[in-house]
Parts: C-alpha cells; sequence; structure tokens
C-alpha cells in the first residue's frame, strides 16, 4: 500500500516525491502535528519559504552574512540580539553543543521548580506549611517532612545522573578537534571554538564539525567524497565540488589565511537538501548552492584533506535544526494514574468537608455543654468545623500517596537496567548491548497496537549479496558440481584461480565456473564483461588491492561479482575503462553513457572494442527491457521464467542486454547526443529521447538475482508479533517493486494476500485528489465577502482532507499488513501521528536512519537500529538495540512484565493507602470528629518509607506470571496489555473498595475486642494508645501479607522483604516506644512503654491473629474460585508450566513455487541521484595524485599540478 501526499499539504508540483529523488528533509519540521488545527505557520517553515520564494530580491531574503577569518566582523552591534533585559548576545551561534540541562548553579533551584510543578509534590508541600499552623494540625511537622524529603531527593539524584550523562557526550562532542586558520597558520582547535567565519581543514574519516563552503580539496576540480550516513541513513558516497575559482586560488595555506571572501545567504533552516547564497570575492560574485556545502555530521571519504569556510554553527547547523522537537512521552498508565490521583483529591475534600460538618454539629449539640472539654476558647462550632476540615485534610492526607511517584520511578530505572543487561538482546558481533534510553516508558511496552518500522537497514542488512544469475537461458546459482550435477552437499566454490577475487563472495554452482573457464557458451563470459564495464562504480588502488565506491549497494555487489568471476573492472578514465578478462587486461573506449534516472529505470554504456567494434551494453529493469528487445530473442520466454523464479524467492532481479552498433549509426547518433548534452533548456528531455533512439533491437543475455539479505529472525519476530495482535506497518522511501518483495520475503506479505495498491485504495475510497493548481491559486480577496467565501472555502477543504485522512486510516487498519513506499521522513510522521489521532493506538516506530528521526520521535515509542546508518536514530531514540529480532523480547517479555507488574504495583499501592488512611475516618464516629489520628506519629511517617515499601518495589521489578521463553512461545498473553486488562477504572474502584472494606475491618475488630476487656494482670488493656498500636500491628501484617498473595514469582528477595519489613516495624516500634528515647525527646516520642505492655498480652495477639485472617481469608477465597471457574490464558500457561517447558521452535513457512502465479517484480535498486555519468564522462572524478598533505604545509609555496585534461 502506498501513500502520496494530499493536493492540499504542499505549495508546489515539484515537491512530490519522485523515483529520482527521494527527499530526505521536508519543508516543515513535524510542529504541525502538534497542532493540526493550527493555521499559525511555524516559524521555521516561514523562514525556509522566504529563503526560496523569490529570485528576484536576492540580496533581501540572504541576510545572513559570513565574511571569511574576521570574527570581529560578526560582533558587530547590528548582530546581536537582546537575549535578557540589557544583556546582548550575537545572532551567530558558536558551535558548542549543549544538550544538558543543569549546571553547578542552576541545578538546586531549577530541579526543585520542575519538581514543584509535579500536582502531587506542590500538594504535600502545602500541607508542610498548614501542619505549621497549630491551631490547625494535629499531626507533627516530620510526618510530612520526611517522605517529601526522600521523595525529592531520590529524584533530584536521577535527574543529576542523567545530566552528569548529558554533560560527558556534550563535551565528548565538544572536544574533539580538527585544523583552523589563526594567526595565518593551521592550529588545532576543538569543535567548541569554531565560530562563523573560521577556514578550516579536515581529512580523511574525519566528522564535519559545522555547515561549511567547500573551498578546495586534494581531489581533482576540488571533489569531495562524503558520507552522509548520520543525515539521511545512505552509506554510499555523495560528492561535492567547490567553485572553480576557490579550487583554482585556495590550496595553499597562506592563500587560505588571506582568504577575505564574502558570503551572503539564506537564514539557517531545516533544508538538508537545499541552499542558497552568493559568494563575493575579488569584485565577483559565484553563485552557491547545496553540491558545495559539507553539512555537520558527515564523514570525508576517500578525500585526503579539504578546506572549508563555516557558514551556520552549532545550533545554526541543518542537521540540528531538522532533528526537530523533542517531545516529553508519557505512558497511557501516566495519564490514568494523574487522573486517579485526581479522584483520589475529589474523595479527600469530599471526605474531609463530610466531617467538618459533622464536627461543627457536634460542637454544637456536645462540645458546648460538656464543662471538661472547654479548651479556654469561645469559637463558634462553624469556624471549628472549619478548622477541623483543614485538620482533615492533614490527617486523611495520605489517600494521596506521596511516595508513588517516587516508587514508580524506581521501579522504571530498574525495568531499564533489566533490559540493559539482557543477554539475549546483546549482539555480540558489533559488542552492541540493548539499551533504555529513557526510564519513562517501559510499561508502554507492553501495549503497543501498531509498529511503524523502515525497511533498509531496519528489516534488511542493506548487504546486497550476488545468489543467482540466468544466462542464456540457463539457471546458475543451485548447489551443483563442475559436471551439472545438483549435490545436498553444500561445497563453496574455490575462486583462488582468480588474482582479483576478494574472497567475500559465496557461490556454491561450480558448473558456472566450468563454463567461464571453458569458453564453450561465449554469452556466460559477455555477461560478466557487461557487469563489469556497465556501471558508474569509482575504484581506488590502496595496498595493491581494489576498492569499488558504489552510489548504490546493488551496482556495487554486480561489479564484485563479476570482478570474482574474472572480470575485474581495474580503471577508467574520462573516455576509457580497463577490464580484467579472466587475467587478460583490455582496455576499451567510451563513447557514451547513457544515465540512470527512475523513469528510464535502465543505464547503458557505448563502448569500442580495441579491434574497433562498437557496442552498446545495457542493464535495467525487466519491464523496461522486455519492450526494447528485437523480436527475435531465443531465450525470451526462458529468462521470464527465471524471473518468476527469483522473484517468487524474493531476489531483486536485473535483465542483461547489449547491442552492436554499426559506425555509420552511431555517427548520426551521436551528433543528436552532443547536441542534446549542451541544450540550454529541457537538457534531460533531450537526452532521454536521444537515448530511446539508440536503445532498441537488444538482445537478451539474461539476469542478474541480488539478495537484500534480511536481518536474522526478521519473519519469525513479525509472526509472533502479528499472533500478539500487533499490526504492522513498514514506511519505506523506496520503490513500490522493491518495498512489496522485502515485504515477500519477510513474511508481512504472503502469496495469499490480497494486495491493495495505491490507485485501487483511491477508487475504495471513492475520492477524487483536485489538482493543487485549482485549490491554491485564487485570486486575492479584495472584499470582505471575498474573504468569508474564502475562509469557508479552507474549512470545506480542511474538513474534506480530514474525513479523507479517516477513511484512510480506516482502510488501512482493516488491513492485515500496510506498507507506505516512496514516502519522505516527515510523510513517515505524518502516517504515524494519523493513526495515533484517529485510532488513539499505542503506536512504536522503529528505524535506523537520521531520515526516520521524526517518525521516531512522533511515534509513543521509539526504536533505533545501532547499524548501518549512523546513530542518528539512536540518539533520538527511547531505546535501541542492533537487530530487528530483539523487538519482540524487548515487546513480549520485557514490555509485557513492565505492564503487569506497574499494574499490580499500583493496584496494591491504592489498596495500601486507602487500608491505611480510612481507619481515620471510622475513628472520627468515635471521637467527636475531632481530627485526632488513630495511629502514633511516628508509624504515619514511616508506614509508607519503611513499612511497606519494599515489597511492593521489588514485586514491581522482579514479579513476572509466565517465564520470559513462554511468553515468546505465547505471543497470545500480550493482548492484555493492548486492552488495558489489568489497570483501568474498575480495577481502581475495586482496589479502592478493598481498601476501604480492610479500613474497616481493621478498626471495628479491634475496636469490639476492646470495648469491655480487662488484661490478665488485672489492668484494663483498652486505652487509646494499645489500641493504635492493635490498628497498626494487624495493618502491617496484613499489607504485607496482602502482597505475598499478589506475588506470582517467588525469590528469596521477595519473601525476606516481606517478613524483613513486619520485623523492621516491630524492632522500631520497640525502640521508639523505650524510655531511653523518651527521655532525650520527651516531646517527640510519647508513646513510652505502649508496646512492651500491650503485646505482652495473649488477648491483643489474638485481636491480631482474627483481623489479619478476615482481612486475607476472603481473597484467598476469591482468587482460588477465579483461577478454578474463570482463569486467565496465564492462569492455564502457570498451570500446565512443566508440560510446556519444551520450546516450540517456529518453523518457517516452505515456499512453493507455482508456475505462472507469481507475478511479482523486483526493480533494480539505482539509489543514485542523475549525473554520475555527466562526472565521469567530463573527467572530474578521475583521480590523479597531488603532492602529499606534509609537503604542502612544510612548503607553503608548493603548488598542486592541475589535473583537468581539457
Amino acid at each position: 500500500m502506498s501513500t502520496e501526499r494530499d493536493s492540499e499539504t504542499t505549495f508546489d508540483e515539484d515537491s512530490q516525491p519522485n523515483d529520482e529523488v527521494v527527499p530526505y528533509s521536508d519543508d516543515e519540521t513535524e510542529d504541525e502535528l502538534d497542532d493540526q488545527g493550527s493555521t499559525v505557520e511555524p516559524e521555521q517553515n516561514r523562514v525556509n519559504r522566504e529563503a526560496e520564494e523569490n529570485q528576484e530580491p536576492f540580496r533581501k531574503e540572504c541576510t545572513w552574512q559570513v565574511k571569511a577569518n574576521d570574527r570581529k566582523y560578526h560582533e558587530q552591534p547590528h548582530f546581536m540580539n537582546t537575549k535578557f533585559f540589557c544583556i546582548k548576545k550575537s545572532k551567530y551561534a558558536n558551535n558548542a553543543i549543549k544538550t544538558y540541562k543543569y549546571n553547578v548553579l542552576t541545578f538546586i533551584p531549577m530541579n526543585l521548580f520542575e519538581q514543584f510543578k509535579r500536582a502531587a509534590n506542590l500538594y504535600f508541600l502545602v500541607l508542610l506549611i498548614l501542619q505549621a499552623i497549630p491551631q490547625i494540625s494535629t499531626l507533627a511537622w516530620y510526618t510530612t517532612l520526611v517522605p517529601l524529603l526522600l521523595v525529592l531527593g531520590v529524584t533530584a539524584i536521577k535527574d543529576l545522573v542523567d545530566d552528569v550523562a548529558r554533560h560527558k557526550m556534550d563535551k565528548e562532542i565538544n572536544n574533539r578537534t580538527c585544523e583552523v586558520i589563526k594567526d595565518g597558520r593551521f592550529k588545532v582547535a576543538k569543535w567548541k571554538d569554531i565560530q562563523v567565519g573560521d577556514v578550516i581543514r579536515l581529512k580523511k574519516n574525519d566528522f564535519v564539525p559545522a555547515d561549511i563552503l567547500l573551498l578546495s580539496s586534494s581531489e581533482p576540480n576540488s571533489l569531495c567524497y562524503v558520507e552522509t550516513a548520520e543525515l539521511d541513513g545512505e552509506t554510499n558516497l555523495k560528492f561535492k565540488m567547490s567553485l572553480e575559482i576557490t579550487d583554482q586560488y585556495l590550496q595553499r595555506e597562506d592563500t587560505l589565511a588571506t582568504f577575505d571572501g564574502f558570503v551572503e545567504c539564506e537564514e539557517p533552516n531545516n533544508r538538508l537538501d537545499k541552499f542558497t547564497g552568493t559568494l563575493f570575492w575579488r569584485n565577483t560574485s559565484f553563485p552557491l548552492d547545496a553540491d558545495k556545502i559539507l553539512l555537520r555530521g558527515c564523514v570525508i571519504r576517500n578525500t585526503d584533506f579539504c578546506h572549508g569556510l563555516v557558514i551556520f554553527a552549532g545550533a545554526d547547523t541543518k542537521i540540528m535544526k531538522n532533528s526537530g522537537k523533542t517531545r516529553f512521552k508519557r505512558t497511557k498508565i501516566d495519564y490514568l494514574m494523574n487522573y486517579m490521583v485526581y479522584t483520589i483529591f475529589v474523595v479527600l475534600s469530599l471526605l474531609s468537608a463530610g466531617l467538618a460538618i459533622g464536627h461543627a454539629y457536634w460542637e454544637a449539640q456536645v462540645g458546648n455543654y460538656s464543662w471538661y472539654l472547654y479548651d479556654g476558647k469561645d469559637d463558634t462550632p462553624s469556624y471549628r468545623g472549619f478548622l477541623n476540615f483543614w485538620g482533615y485534610i492533614i490527617v486523611l492526607n495520605t489517600m494521596v500517596p506521596i511516595s508513588l511517584y517516587v516508587s514508580v520511578e524506581v521501579i522504571r530505572l530498574g525495568q531499564s537496567h533489566f533490559i540493559n543487561w539482557d543477554l539475549q538482546m546483546y549482539y555480540a558481533e558489533k559488542d552492541t548491548p540493548a539499551k533504555a534510553r529513557t526510564t519513562t516508558l517501559n510499561e508502554q511496552l507492553g501495549q503497543i497496537h501498531y509498529i511503524f518500522s523502515d525497511k533498509t537497514g531496519t528489516l534488511t542488512q542493506n548487504i546486497m549479496t550476488f545468489k543467482k544469475c540466468c544466462i542464456n537461458g540457463q539457471i546458475y546459482g543451485d548447489h551443483r558440481d563442475a559436471s551439472q550435477h545438483n549435490h545436498n552437499k553444500i561445497e563453496q566454490v574455490d575462486f583462488s584461480w582468480n588474482t582479483y577475487a576478494d574472497g567475500k563472495l559465496a557461490f556454491y554452482d561450480h558448473y558456472l565456473i566450468e563454463q567461464i573457464q571453458s569458453g564453450k557458451e561465449p554469452e556466460v563470459r559477455q555477461f560478466f564483461f557487461l557487469l563489469a564495464v556497465c556501471h558508474t562504480v569509482m575504484v581506488d588502488r590502496t595496498d595493491g588491492q581494489l576498492n569499488y565506491q558504489a552510489a548504490s549497494p546493488d551496482e556495487g555487489a554486480l561489479v564484485n561479482a563479476a570482478r570474482n568471476f574474472g572480470f575485474a573492472f581495474l580503471a577508467r578514465t574520462q573516455n576509457t575503462i580497463t577490464i580484467s578478462e579472466l587475467g587478460t587486461e583490455r582496455t576499451y573506449n567510451v563513447l557514451a553513457i547513457l544515465d540512470f534516472n527512475s523513469d528510464r529505470k535502465r543505464m547503458s554504456i557505448i563502448v569500442r572494442t580495441p579491434e574497433g567494434n562498437i557496442r552498446l551494453y545495457c542493464k535495467g529493469a525487466d519491464t523496461v527491457i522486455y519492450e526494447r528487445l528485437h523480436r527475435m530473442n531465443p531465450t525470451k520466454q526462458e529468462t521470464q521464467d527465471a524471473l518468476d523464479i527469483f522473484a517468487n524467492e524474493t531476489l531483486r532481479t536485473l535483465c542483461l542486454c547489449y547491442k552492436e552498433i554499426e559506425e555509420k549509426e552511431f555517427a548520426q547518433w551521436n551528433k543528436k547526443f552532443m547536441a542534446a548534452s549542451v541544450a540550454s533548456t529541457n537538457r534531460d528531455e533531450a537526452l532521454d529521447k536521444v537515448y530511446e533512439e539508440i536503445e532498441k533491437d537488444l538482445i537478451l543475455l539474461g539476469a542478474t538475482a541480488i539478495e537484500d539479505k534480511l536481518q536474522d529472525g526478521v519473519p519469525e519476530t513479525i509472526s509472533k508479533l502479528a499472533k500478539a495482535d500487533i499490526k504492522i506497518w513498514v514506511l519505506t522511501g523506496d520503490k513500490k517493486e522493491t518495498a512489496e518483495n522485502i515485504g515477500f520475503a519477510c513474511e508481512l506479505l504472503t502469496e495469499d494476500t490480497t494486495i491493495c495498491y495505491g490507485e485501487d485504495i483511491n477508487e475504495i475510497l471513492l475520492e477524487k485528489k483536485t489538482k493543487r493548481s485549482k485549490i491554491l491559486k485564487l485570486k486575492f480577496p479584495r472584499t470582505e465577502e471575498e474573504r468569508r467565501m474564502r475562509t469557508q472555502s479552507k474549512r470545506r477543504l480542511e474538513a474534506k482532507k480530514e474525513q479523507r485522512q479517516k477513511n484512510f486510516v480506516d482502510l488501512a487498519c482493516e488491513c492485515s499488513a500496510v506498507i507506505c513506499c516512496r514516502v519522505t521522513p516527515k510523510q513517515k510522521a505524518m502516517v504515524v501521528d494519523l493513526v495515533k489521532r484517529y485510532k488513539k493506538a499505542i503506536t512504536l516506530a522503529i528505524g535506523d536512519g537520521a531520515n526516520d528521526v521524526n517518525m521516531i520521535k512522533t511515534a509513543h515509542i521509539g526504536v533505533g537500529i545501532s547499524g548501518q546508518e549512523g546513530m542518528q536514530a539512536v540518539m533520538s531514540s527511547d531505546y535501541s538495540f542492533a537487530q530487528f529480532r530483539y523487538l519482540q523480547r524487548l515487546l513480549l517479555v520485557h514490555g509485557r512484565w513492565s505492564y503487569i507488574r506497574m499494574c499490580k504495583f499500583l493496584r496494591y499501592f491504592f489498596y495500601k493507602n486507602f487500608a491505611f488512611t480510612l481507619v481515620h475516618f471510622w475513628y472520627s464516629f468515635f471521637n467527636g470528629y475531632s481530627a485526632q489520628t488513630a495511629y502514633e506519629d511516628w508509624f504515619i511517617t514511616l508506614y509508607n518509607v519503611l513499612y511497606s515499601s519494599l515489597p511492593v518495589l521489588l514485586m514491581g521489578l522482579l514479579d513476572q506470571d509466565v517465564s520470559d521463553k513462554l511468553s515468546l512461545r505465547f505471543p497470545g498473553l500480550y493482548i492484555v496489555g493492548q486492552r488495558d486488562l489489568l489497570f483501568n477504572y474498575k480495577r481502581f474502584f475495586i482496589s479502592l473498595l478493598h481498601g476501604v472494606l480492610t479500613s474497616m475491618i481493621l478498626f471495628f475488630i479491634p475496636l469490639g475486642a476492646y470495648l469491655q476487656t480487662v488484661g490478665q494482670d488485672g489492668e484494663a488493656p483498652s486505652d487509646y494508645q494499645s489500641f493504635a498500636v492493635t490498628i497498626a500491628s494487624a495493618l502491617v501484617i496484613t499489607v504485607n501479607f496482602q502482597i505475598g498473595l499478589d506475588t506470582s514469582y517467588w525469590t528469596f528477595v521477595n519473601a525476606f522483604s516481606i517478613f524483613g519489613s513486619i520485623a523492621l516495624y516491630f524492632g522500631i516500634m520497640f525502640d521508639f516506644h523505650s524510655a531511653g528515647i523518651h527521655v532525650l525527646f520527651p516531646s517527640i516520642f510519647q508513646f513510652t512503654g505502649t508496646a512492651s505492655n500491650a503485646l505482652r498480652q495473649p488477648y491483643i495477639w489474638l485481636t491480631i491473629i482474627l483481623t489479619v485472617a478476615v482481612c486475607l481469608l476472603p481473597v484467598v477465597a476469591i482468587r482460588f474460585l477465579s483461577m478454578t471457574i474463570w482463569p486467565s490464558e496465564s492462569d492455564k500457561i502457570q498451570k500446565h508450566r512443566k508440560r510446556l517447558k519444551a520450546e516450540e521452535q517456529w518453523q518457517r513457512r516452505q515456499q512453493v513455487f507455482r508456475r505462472g502465479v507469481s507475478s511479482r517484480r523486483s526493480a533494480y535498486a539505482f539509489s543514485h541521484q542523475r549525473g554520475y555519468a555527466d562526472l565521469i564522462s567530463s573527467g572530474r572524478s578521475i583521480r590523479k595524485k597531488r603532492s602529499p598533505l606534509d609537503a604542502i604545509v612544510a612548503d607553503g609555496t608548493a603548488e598542486y599540478r592541475r589535473t583537468g585534461d581539457s
């Protein structure tokens, strides 16, 4: 399924994605995703648009001015912007990157400010202030201060650790070095010290530190080869070329030091593939475009050194502008938890108000007439009720659990470390472990509905390998010996006879080698000769070894295959190409290169052999080659059958053909070719027309089959995720045929799948696209009525657009799989946003290149693959690992466990806090609603901190309902998270009801036991302090045993924490009730001797045991009935886990080829842009040795020899 850009979303027809150039940056950032209804144009988009809208007022638009080797120029007053009051700062950013949030001075105030923006923390700060008012509070101030300090401290330490890591990363990048012109010489400087206007020198394999204008390089015509994996995810090399004037005059150090050029260009923006500017130098102006700019993040390749002028630095660089806004991501449970806390706030306020009214009534009816209750104050009952309202807000404040948020953070931090430590997600080949780059989204991993995946480098390895071929109707590539017999025994072909073989090609058909060496079929040798000669690959020799630099991985694989089979491409000049044919070097004159583009889907080369014959060699997609074949091609049908077989095996196919050309025919055609080459208008169209005249009546040689190798375990992973009811969408910039074949290779699609293409979708949706020109080219409104009509028209268009988007999402979500091809990075993000917006579903995006960053940031969870295409995706992701197959473990094991643990934790946390707090509520009915606490102050202080915290934390970290192997074996267990079955409002209110009932039992059973009681020694144990100790003891035992009932996975640590918490409670209580501590702090510790006096009575212990039993036995009974009568999937698996120990191995579906059934085609991936043929033909790319860099540095007067042949 492919997507097209809506006609109302862009402003020009040229911005439509096409097969020749897939833009990896769009005109807008993802800001419009944040506010779909906004009519305000984002600032960055405005800058981008204005930079290109009008070409005539050029000087007015290009307001960014750069003076070479003149730092003081950029410090002039008119370049200064006011930041804070009178503090001014230059509009030119320095080159230091800052991602950290705090420094030594700002950490404490900023961190506290951020923490108190959280409602719960601010609430407890207000409570602390209220507790300092004696008229209101019946609780000591430290009951709130101690937990609040603990929460703030733990959160601050976590933030500090995260920020220290950012400081280290920033320091590492900012302290990288390069050479900068200072005081007339190149000196080593740190990246952070580079400024706009500096002239810098970069060497081979250096990262580009800023956006620079290329001035010169060690290559002919100052070509510079760069790898842009950090920017667009492509590992193939691209070339940049300086102006001829700077190439000619700026090669030496002394001339670079005196260079005083002046650049006017567009303001900093996020367009990676566009640049507009002018260089003024030597009283002449020179136009600048993107081909002369090296962007920050690129790597210099195959170029010994280059020089550049810094145009944009630091935050102004295009890669920083294009990285987009980092969204603060929060989980679904986070939002739900906040709503529940607000619900508790409301309940707390209502309870406090009711009890305050009760106190006012009690004062009016009882308190005013009881002389022994007179406190010396003559306050009215209503005023006393008002004070009691705030008193109960303080007493019942533990209904809002202060330690909830910090406990959640601790659990998430621990779960993140478990992901980092998982050896089964460690990729030993590249020493790459899984990494949780955020600690706030773990449980969301267990709720994913949709996965949006990139293709190249994510599902595939982006490594092309030559697998099979068809020559003269004969298929080669199976396991055969030299006598053409098939063998089950796998024996690799030995290429040691070939001195140019690289030893990396794994091929198993010995019969093909026999055919090449014997020469019985000349078509076989002709086939590999074509692969060696028809291409735009560059060659370089290092230590006697051939190194090929291909514009696409496919082309490199084919030239390498020809090299291994004995036809090695050795060298090329402007007009010749040298090939080693089975050890014999032969040089051919190149008469013309007919370059590739997406409309042609082929490339050709015309050469003159040493014998004087002229021959055209062509390779391209079968759909275009078959249209141009001579009608007398005997192997046409056999090759067609082979193509069907290759396509069914999901291999990328390519047809090869040739043609003999008469001298007279070529002379006539060459005249037309030369005329089209210099055409001033519509040159590309003219060339294509000339190419068509010569590319006909071709003789078919055969076809190649290349494997775009999938990463290990991709089909198995997709299969398991599909069984977990997770929908997988593939979003790629590749062509439809390539994307479709990868869909079949990874078994996202099968032969039984009904495929709806883009044109089918339009018919299904019954929508006709309106041409953009009819919509946007409206006359300017002059009257109020016209303005009103235009506004209404815009609203109608927006409504239609929104309806189309909703229809598309509805249709797509009904499909079992969706593949969107030819999509730009912004379109990837928009597709993700559409599903988020219209389906309210949890989304995950996974990619490995910088072109996936927008998508990764837009999705609820972003996953980066640290693979072939740089680290930009990883740096922007929430989680990262090295292989796509680890995604199943991340979701089905870690995600599901995290979700279950967090849900259990929250349900239990609310339960234990309500059971603890509502005892005060029941006690109020017996103390005149006086806000008197039912417990000792220190018990209230330490209950959530020490007595009940560790067991629930360990459950949130370690609990698992089934093992990791069974989680992977039964993906259906994942569905409970998608449906929010374990934590929702229903579950929340059940937990609250459980807490309410527990609090009633905890209060009323001891109350009944204490009403008329005499101890063994004749003393009555029914005093307030003994009553408080009894309730507190029963509460601690009950809630800790309850966590034991909730625990599915028992370890020694869990058991120790439960019984340890109970023991800790009794130990601390006996210490706090001792006479010694009362002597030291008489006003703070007032329960002297209570514990020892009360707990030596067997009657008290029987009361505690009865209370605990009544609380827990109904829970045990309900759990037993539930597991017996209505068992869940995990209950069933737990019951039979011993029988299920044997791991079921996933069996890959057997592919059965049915002749004539498959109609799939895999287009050959010519991924380079048009222009390489011109580059080769002009001689600009032909490498000739210049003086070494050391000699240039040593001798400032050394001149470069010019290399142009023409």
